[in-house]
């Protein structure tokens, strides 16, 4: 039988006093931002967090929840007001609305955080008063862990950590965007070229992930591995137009340019359509432009973008369905749920060389 992972053996591991790892590891001050990441990691390491009720607080909760005792209750949705990701976002926000009406046809409430410390949402976190916690985009680990050690349960939605396990659930990013570039491969691209800050988030990832793998299959070699655009911080005005109108211009000065861009997502592409526009580069005539999402402005874009349609609402409601299941089985095993999703074929990627103009 495995050694219960105490708090003192991850001192020892750390050189640490065991003092340094309760501090770190019940949410509270006393130790600073790199020490408690150097804690969390070491407990994750070692298999603390797998320990059935080895840091959770004592809290008490009913073995199953009545629709009287839901009426009485909510669902935390948490999404930390950072970068894009807010209640108001085209894509986050959709999500959202997926959330609110099937907690809505279950008869429970919703309340909307964005705290982002883990001191002041510790306060929030009232496990008598809510079923559990839905978690939205990019979520640190330090405010998971709080929630695990208070011991509500909970869903993450577009992320997932790798060091607090967690129910979660994602759009079949890996699948979507291999069937995406195929297509692109198929109507005779051969040159093309990922954008987007992959280390952005999970899903950004995958979808690279999916994209070489398209390449690889077909005998591509993906040019410029290293390239800056793979390491844009967003696909938002600013930056990142300056930055992509210089890269442009080199690749159309030294004849270079790839015959397909393939956007991380829909924000990034339309930022791209729009400064190949202000060159006098067209679209898809000299270069196809794709994205991921599907958002209202794709459809919008000048020309339509073709992209990846996102089924956002269902993702919300997968959540809480989830999310409830988890709350009448704790015990059962932790899922990653993939929702798929289809290419949305449209007017800015045709086959190369095929002179479209705008």
């Amino acid at each position: 039988m495995a050694k219960k992972v105490t708090m003192q053996k991850i001192a020892d591991h750390l050189g640490v006093s065991k003092f340094v790892v309760s501090k770190a590891l019940s949410g509270k001050g006393g130790v600073n931002e790199a020490t408690r990441e150097r804690v969390i990691q070491a407990a994750s390491q070692l298999g603390y967090f797998t320990q059935k009720n080895s840091y959770l607080q004592p809290v008490v909760r009913a073995a199953s929840v009545s629709p009287e005792d839901r009426s009485r209750q909510s669902v935390l949705v948490l999404m930390p007001n950072i970068r894009s990701q807010t209640q108001d976002s085209v894509y986050w926000g959709r999500i959202i609305d997926g959330i609110a009406l099937a907690l809505d046809a279950e008869g429970v409430g919703m309340v909307i955080i964005s705290e982002q410390r883990p001191e002041h949402f510790a306060h929030v976190l009232n496990p008598n008063g809510i079923l559990g916690l839905i978690g939205v985009g990019q979520i640190s680990t330090s405010m998971l862990l709080e929630v695990r050690r208070i011991g509500v349960p909970m869903v993450l939605i577009d992320h997932e950590d790798p060091l607090i396990p967690s129910d979660t659930v994602f759009v079949g990013n890996v699948d979507a965007m291999g069937r995406l570039t195929n297509h692109l491969i198929g109507i005779g691209h051969r040159s093309l070229h990922f954008i987007g800050n992959i280390r952005y988030s999970r899903s950004f990832r995958d979808r690279w992930i999916g994209f070489r793998s398209a390449l690889e299959e077909n005998g591509i070699q993906p040019q410029d591995q290293n390239d800056p655009m793979l390491l844009m911080e967003s696909g938002e005005e600013g930056i990142f137009g300056e930055s992509f109108q210089q890269w442009a211009k080199e690749r159309i000065e030294s004849g270079t340019m790839p015959t397909a861009l393939v956007c991380a997502n829909d924000m990034i592409a339309l930022g791209v359509g729009g400064v190949l526009r202000e060159l006098g580069w067209s679209i898809p005539g000299k270069t196809a432009v794709t994205g991921f999402d599907n958002i209202d402005d794709a459809f919008r874009a000048v020309p339509p973008l073709t992209t990846v349609h996102v089924p956002k609402e269902a993702m919300g409601r997968a959540a809480v369905d989830k999310l409830l299941n988890r709350i009448q089985g704790p015990a059962a095993p932790l899922m990653k749920l993939l929702i798929s999703a289809d290419v949305v074929h449209r007017d800015s990627a045709g086959a190369p060389g095929t002179e479209e103009q705008d």
